[in-house]
Formats: structure tokens, C-alpha cells, sequence
């Protein structure tokens, strides 16, 4: 029996249907670090988590991980003059900890978009899109730090590659993006 299969129940999506005033943060495929210190006079992140653990069983898949391979899981939230707008997850497979990524566990309160998107040898995958539930972990991963109980978050998520090394970086936006 799979432990975490309720996290599977419907796919990711290729395109954010019915996503509204989410849209054009969902489907920006440049930089979100870049873009998310544009709006904001006061951009920053928190370190919330970087461990060894099991992904969820919907990363799997697309990082071509094994059932019970452990991965470098780093958790930060992205935070918009002092208050949270994203919550970000990101799966390093132990095989992708070399060159360039190695250090990534100890990057504490530094952005990872700066890292990848300065590099034009990385590579992305197309972004895909989830409206996660409650019966999502990374969605009750993410209402930890949130003062609200949303019935549903907005996720996107994409790999990143670096000479075969892989990177799956999943943002899950809080609805006070598109209220400021």
C-alpha cells in the first residue's frame, strides 16, 4: 500500500484552469524571486527547513525516484513586506547534490531563484498547476504559516535540470499575493 497516495488524487495540471486572479503569477515563467522583489518594497526569505526525508508521492514521478528514496527537502516561505506570500518546497534527489547544487542545503535565508536563474545551463521543465486541498500535505504544510484556512492553495512546480542533476521546486501561493 502506498502511505501518502490521498497527496495523488487528481494530476497536476498543464495549464491553471479556472485559476483567475492567480493566473499571472501561476503561469510567469521567469523568475518568481525577481518578480516577487519587484512588488514588494520589502522582499525576503525564511528558512523554515532543509532535512533528508521522503518526497511526496506526487514528486516521485518526475524526479524518477524510487518508492522509499530519501531526497534533500528544503522548505522556505517567501515572505512580501514582513508577511508570507509563498510557501516554497524544494526536492533534491541525493544523486543531484554535486557541482553547482551541492551547497544548496546550506543556502539559509537566500533565494534559490537567484541561484537558477543566473545559470543559463539550467534548464526547466514546463511548469504544471494543482488547486491543492486539504488532503494535500504540502498544503498543510504550507497553512502552518499562514493565519488563515483557505479551502484551497495554488500550486505550480517545475524540475530543474543542471548537467543531469534534478531540482523540483513546487510554490504554493498564499491569497494575500493577490490582494496587495
Amino acid at each position: 500500500m502506498i502511505k501518502d497516495a490521498s497527496t495523488y488524487r487528481s494530476p497536476w495540471m498543464v495549464k491553471p484552469v479556472l485559476a483567475h486572479q492567480y493566473q499571472g503569477w501561476l503561469i510567469d515563467k521567469g523568475s518568481l524571486t525577481a518578480r516577487l522583489q519587484r512588488k514588494y518594497a520589502q522582499f525576503s526569505v525564511q528558512a523554515l527547513s532543509v532535512h533528508y526525508g521522503k518526497p511526496c508521492f506526487d514528486e516521485l514521478r518526475p524526479l524518477g525516484l524510487p518508492m522509499r528514496e530519501r531526497a534533500l527537502v528544503r522548505e522556505v516561505l517567501l515572505l512580501g513586506d514582513y508577511r508570507p506570500v509563498v510557501f516554497a518546497h524544494s526536492v533534491l534527489p541525493r544523486a543531484s547534490l554535486r557541482g553547482l547544487w551541492r551547497g544548496l542545503g546550506r543556502l539559509g535565508n537566500q533565494p534559490l531563484g537567484v541561484l537558477l536563474f543566473a545559470n543559463p545551463k539550467v534548464k526547466r521543465t514546463q511548469l504544471s498547476y494543482k488547486k491543492l486541498g486539504a488532503h494535500h500535505v504540502l498544503y498543510r504544510s504550507a497553512l502552518r504559516h499562514t493565519g488563515s484556512t483557505p479551502p484551497y492553495l495554488w500550486a505550480r512546480r517545475s524540475v530543474f535540470n543542471l548537467n543531469g542533476a534534478t531540482m523540483m521546486v513546487t510554490e504554493v501561493f498564499f491569497p494575500h499575493i493577490i490582494k496587495s
